[in-house]
């Protein structure tokens, strides 16, 4: 029996409400059929956006939404899209699938989402094909309130007052499809570049995220650092904000390649070969801080993992260039594994965002026509809501046993715990075994026998259910009752192959 130690006296760091936070690209049906289906569509929607989808989301509470990219941001020009729709550009998504992009989602239906919604805004500007002057312009368009030619611009197309950039990305994976960039060229495009995005409101200032690196490259983490720190402006605050981390869980292996494979069609090998490569965010996590630390110790600036999740095959019949993928109870485990390691490391990741959040690779909502799901993974977003702006409690996992196959072994259990404004004490419990059920003794080291479970609930599956537009509620939430009270906490039996949130009150 495993166990698990809470020290409900001790926080460690505050969990931003942005690690819950999402990606939206101009890719496949991410946007056009996703989010946006117009205002003459009869798929109801309110300025364009669709009604179910706002409501679903706002339901599970998404606290930012990172736009245009992603690849495509790097080739984005904003002018295209903004003013009458029938006079926007139209271009070629070179990126995604050749389709034509008309640009009827720009700037202005971006803000409007976001209104609705709630949400931070997230935008990421274009280094890798644009100018210096394009992004200040974009800039001023969105921020500045006062007599200025963007400003101006802004208004002659309906927008009287500015919006409020929360973050900026300056560049996307300029390593890659950013432009194939060395890290120190980067470094030296970003210094520059950050100097035009101007705080035009002290009271409102734009978080400035520098292009961090893909995956395990920490000699991209260690140039651009040593660069963006050489001569660098004595407070480095607003200066640079955040460092961003792009990883990618491919689940299988064939010939010592990793390769993506069926997101349905798996086996139990492949299951505990992909979560094992799941957990792998957190060595990324740990490392590229230790480099960070090097010029940061105190942390201000955030790690902001802002493209995660799996990537497999798109489904059969599908726009190879869409990504569109089904959504099992792997990608729930996956997601559960990976949102426990960030609050674990909230010190350091104070953003982060899955890739991406309609019909596309890891989604939370999968649409057809004026039809909508929800996937295996918004269940687990909608349970770790609850930690968003939540402080992180000193917790340990004791008497875990280790299962999986051959080389693809991983513990059995996961955890994260925190404890909200109100006292309220939320604990999320992984098992990642796809055949055993698992009993956890939960031990509170002060005043156990005060709190009581308020709310209880979880995801569980065989590994590859997953919700169709025919069968919608084959994976869902749902109560969780296998728990007993005892003297100094609680004793609980995980399902297998489950996600579980306890609430104690």
């Amino acid at each position: 029996m495993a166990k698990l130690l809470i020290n409900n006296e001790q926080t460690l760091s505050h969990i931003n409400r942005e690690i819950y936070g999402h990606f939206s690209e101009h890719l496949g049906r991410c946007i056009y059929e996703g989010l946006y289906v117009g205002e003459n569509s009869d798929i109801p929607n309110v300025n364009g956006m669709r009604k179910d989808v706002v409501e679903a989301l706002k339901e599970m509470q998404i606290p930012v939404l990172r736009w245009p990219g992603g690849c495509f941001a790097d080739e984005y020009h904003w002018k295209d899209g903004i003013g009458p729709k029938e006079s926007r550009k139209k271009m070629i998504n070179t990126h995604w699938g050749g389709v034509v992009e008309d640009n009827s989602f720009g700037t202005h239906e971006f803000f409007e989402l976001c209104r609705q919604l709630g949400c931070k805004t997230y935008i990421n500007g274009n280094v890798g094909s644009g100018t210096v002057q394009e992004m200040s312009e974009w800039v001023e368009y969105m921020t500045f309130n006062g007599v200025s030619p963007m400003a101006d611009l802004r208004k002659e197309n309906g927008h009287e007052a500015p919006w409020t950039v929360d973050y900026f990305g300056v560049g996307n994976e300029n390593w890659g499809c950013g432009g194939n960039m060395r890290p120190v060229h980067y470094g030296d495009l970003y210094r520059r570049y950050q100097t035009y995005v101007r705080n035009y409101d002290p009271k409102k200032p734009v978080s400035k995220i520098c292009c961090g690196a893909n995956s395990d490259d920490y000699h991209w983490t260690s140039e651009v650092m040593a660069t963006c720190f050489d001569h660098a402006p004595e407070h480095m605050h607003g200066f640079m904000d955040g460092l961003s981390l792009h990883y990618y869980t491919l689940p299988e292996t064939v010939d010592d390649w990793m390769v993506k494979g069926s997101a349905t069609d798996f086996t139990e090998d492949i299951w505990y070969q992909t979560l094992k490569r799941g957990l792998k965010i957190e060595e990324l996590v740990e490392r590229h801080s230790a480099i960070m630390d090097q010029y940061d110790p105190e942390k201000k600036i955030g790690m902001i993992v802002d493209e995660w999740g799996i990537w497999t095959d798109v489904e059969p019949g599908t726009n190879p260039g869409f990504l569109y993928q089904q959504n099992t109870m792997r990608d729930a485990l996956v997601a559960g594994l990976t949102l426990n390691i960030f609050n674990k490391h909230s010190d350091r990741v104070k953003m982060a965002c899955i890739a991406q959040l309609i019909n596309v690779l890891q989604s939370v909502i999968l649409t057809e026509g004026d039809k909508m799901i929800k996937t295996p993974t918004y269940a687990v977003f909608h349970m770790y809501r609850h930690h968003q702006d939540a402080e992180l409690l000193n917790s340990s996992l004791m008497d875990v046993d280790i299962i999986g196959t051959e080389d693809n072994e991983i513990p059995k259990i996961s955890e994260s715990v925190s404890v909200d404004k109100d006292g309220v004490i939320t604990i999320t419990l992984n098992n990642t075994s796809i055949s055993e059920d698992e009993v956890v003794e939960i031990v509170l080291t002060k005043d156990a026998a005060k709190y009581q479970v308020c709310e209880a609930r979880y995801v569980t599956g065989a590994m590859n259910a997953h919700n169709t537009f025919d069968e919608p509620e084959n994976v869902v939430e749902q109560d969780f009752t296998c728990f007993e009270k005892t003297s100094d906490g609680l004793k609980v039996t995980l399902p297998k192959c489950s996600v579980v949130c306890l609430r104690l009150k």
